[in-house]
């Protein structure tokens, strides 16, 4: 039984229990009741347009490209990008990449329709999320094939981690993400009570995002509903691995634009090589980046990004520990962890930036693990998708430039006493040999000071570890220099469990399951040498706005605003006087008890002894109350009248100013 098979079957298990099936018939009725009321009552302002997009020819049923001999994506003397599918060598077509003039063009472009975009309304910028969500559900198909032929992952892989979380990202930004740009009002305090405080969210312009290869169409998608729906503008890097796929993928989130009727050109994508990348890295017209690549290539990105002060959302890899606890309750559930572990290893090949890279059980779990999953890992069959649908559990890597590499590891690990129990190399496909397959491996008794449990190998290599104890299990798991996600598995609120979300150093944690923060759009994204920044949720969302605070009149109606007392307005009469009223004021706004009541009485004294001093270019006494904004407004009438005698008055309140200073030191 394949690992779907086995998803669906203990899905039907599930639905057999009676609370579990009355849960879902509940939930079935409230739909069926929303869809009947937005059907006959509901307005259409939101309503998705539909429209269609013409789809590359590669998609049809049956077509066959020319086979290269070996496959790569650099021709000599070209600067053309070759794209070809990894899983059998054939070639997709030829894109042409953009040069600086072309991102100088792309921004313009982008710069403009976003001035008219930032004055849409949230309901406005729903509709074309909606419109693109229902193209989504709609196209299924095509979207995973496209994916499929750029990458070279398989059907299922596309469907779960390429359509499954782009439609619940647009779900979730459609239901909730009004709610979290919306204004928000902030406390204030007893001394500025007649204010009144709140954040806004707002759209920071033109934004970037430089994305990897290994999710080409939701690495994509992510940021362009993300930026949409804060009234900004898009300049999209794809990877050059996947360049192929950018345009059609792309033209979704366009078409859905121009069907709303929005100016397509708020998604402007990009491909090119890595030196022409600096030239929208540093450009002075974009807002924001958001990088998710490698770490050598983000401390390159984010030093370019340095030179024009742009903040980097930094999305880099991971070494994610599955912790296995050795409770009763998961002992026996060893087979279901055993299915979660595979799907967390072995997604996308193994290319996954959350995939499990390190499993780390305790004793009675590992000896069991080891049984399992080498069972498993040994039936899981390698190749193309769309080739052998049917025959196909792992599919391609993007290419082969790593394998000498992963090769050199496992060899590494071996030597110093690890065993390789599958695979360990290089997989040559009898039916595509230019299609780049690294064999499913299980390598166990694996020690933290091995390279391959130190390194990210972003590959389908399950690296088994033993760990004595709880607190050993942290120590390996927090061994690394990575802190991206984690997986905990035992019984659910236990002390063993809390104490391992607590203790993994991660940005991210599941518990009994793999992966699943991202499925709900939680906060996205880790710490350390896995980067920093979030997107996903509301804090992914407000990361691409400018945060703007307001302050402003609670009771404007009732004229209550500021006035700077007399005690403390310029020209400052009495120095030792302002600073007991100061001294005062901070008793009173943040003393407890009796002290507030001492700060008042030393503000009222220390206001009442400016009393009789007129203020320079006067004619009328200052208060210490809210009428001090008007005698100030009198200093301005009289000023021009006033102002050689003023002169004279402000030399000598300097000299007294000194004394007075000095008498308040003695004092």
């Amino acid at each position: 039984m394949d690992n779907a098979s086995l998803l669906l079957h203990s899905f039907q298990l599930q639905l057999l229990k009676p609370e579990i099936f009355v849960t879902c018939a509940c939930v079935g009725v409230v739909t069926l009741l929303f869809a009947l009321y937005y059907t006959y009552f509901g307005t259409d302002e939101e309503s998705p347009v539909s429209f269609t997009i013409s789809l590359p020819e590669q998609c049809k049923p049956g077509w066959q490209g020319r086979v290269l001999v070996e496959p790569t994506i650099k021709i000599v003397g070209s600067s053309v990008i070759q794209c070809y599918c990894p899983a059998n060598g054939m070639l997709l077509g030829r894109v042409n990449p953009v040069t600086p003039d072309g991102i100088d063009r792309a921004i313009v472009k982008a710069k403009e329709a976003q001035l008219e975009w930032a004055k849409s309304s949230f309901s406005q910028r729903r509709r074309v999320l909606k419109t693109m969500l229902k193209y989504v559900l709609d196209n299924q198909e095509s979207i995973a094939t496209i994916a499929c032929l750029d990458s070279g992952k398989t059907k299922i892989d596309a469907f779960l981690g390429e359509i499954l979380v782009t439609v619940e990202k647009l779900n979730w930004t459609i239901q909730h993400g009004e709610k979290a740009l919306k204004a928000e009002r902030r406390p204030s305090n007893f001394l500025m009570m007649y204010k009144q405080n709140e954040v806004r969210w707002e759209p920071l312009g033109v934004v970037a995002a430089c994305v990897s290869w290994n999710y080409p169409f939701h690495n994509i998608m992510g940021p362009i509903i993300s930026t949409l729906f804060t009234g900004s503008a898009l300049l999209l890097k794809s990877s050059e691995q996947t360049a192929w796929s950018l345009a059609p993928f792309v033209s979704i989130a366009r078409t859905a634009l121009s069907a709303c009727g929005h100016s397509p050109n708020l998604i402007q994508p990009l491909s090119c090589w890595p030196a022409t990348a600096s030239h929208l890295t540093s450009h002075p017209g974009v807002a924001h980046i958001t990088f998710i690549g490698s770490r050598p290539v983000a401390h390159s990105v984010c030093a370019s990004a340095a030179k024009s002060l742009i903040p980097v959302c930094v999305e880099l890899g991971g070494k994610d520990p599955a912790i296995i606890l050795d409770d009763n309750s998961n002992i026996q559930r060893l087979p279901q962890t055993a299915s979660i572990i595979l799907r967390g290893v072995f997604t996308s090949a193994g290319q996954n930036c959350i995939g499990i890279e390190r499993v780390i059980a305790l004793p009675t779990s590992y000896a069991s693990l080891v049984s399992i999953l080498e069972t498993r890992i040994r039936a899981l069959r390698v190749g193309s998708t769309l080739d052998e649908p049917e025959d196909v559990d792992v599919g391609a890597m993007i290419s082969d430039a790593s394998f000498d590499r992963l090769e050199g590891l496992v060899a590494d690990a071996v030597a110093q006493g690890a065993k390789c129990l599958v695979g360990g190399k290089r997989y040559v496909h009898p039916k595509h040999p230019g299609g780049h397959y690294f064999s499913p491996t299980l390598l166990v008794d694996v020690r933290p000071r091995m390279r391959i449990a130190q390194e990210e190998v972003f590959a389908p290599i399950c690296v088994l570890m033993r760990a004595d104890s709880v607190d050993d299990a942290l120590v390996i798991a927090n061994s690394t220099s990575y802190a991206l996600g984690a997986s905990v598995f035992g019984s659910a609120g236990s002390e063993d469990v809390e104490k391992c979300v607590r203790g993994v150093r991660a940005g991210m944690v599941s518990v009994n399951d793999f992966g699943v923060y991202y499925a709900v759009q939680l906060p996205f994204g880790g710490v350390a040498g896995s980067g920093y920044g979030r997107f996903a949720g509301e804090e992914g969302l407000r990361a691409l706005c400018n945060v703007k605070s307001v302050c402003r009149d609670r009771w404007p109606g009732w004229g209550v605003r500021t006035s700077i007392p007399s005690a403390i307005d310029y020209p400052v009469r009495n120095a030792a006087r302002a600073w007991r009223f100061c001294r005062g004021m901070a008793e009173l706004g943040y003393g407890e008890g009796w002290r507030r009541a001492e700060g008042l009485w030393r503000m009222e004294g220390a206001g009442k002894e400016g009393l009789d001093m007129t203020p320079v270019g006067v004619g009328a006494t200052s208060s210490p109350s809210a009428t001090a904004g008007e005698a100030r407004d009198d200093d301005v009438k009289d000023g021009d009248d006033t102002s050689d005698d003023g002169l004279q008055d402000r030399s000598n309140t300097v000299d007294n100013g000194h004394e007075a200073s000095a008498n308040g030191l003695e004092d």
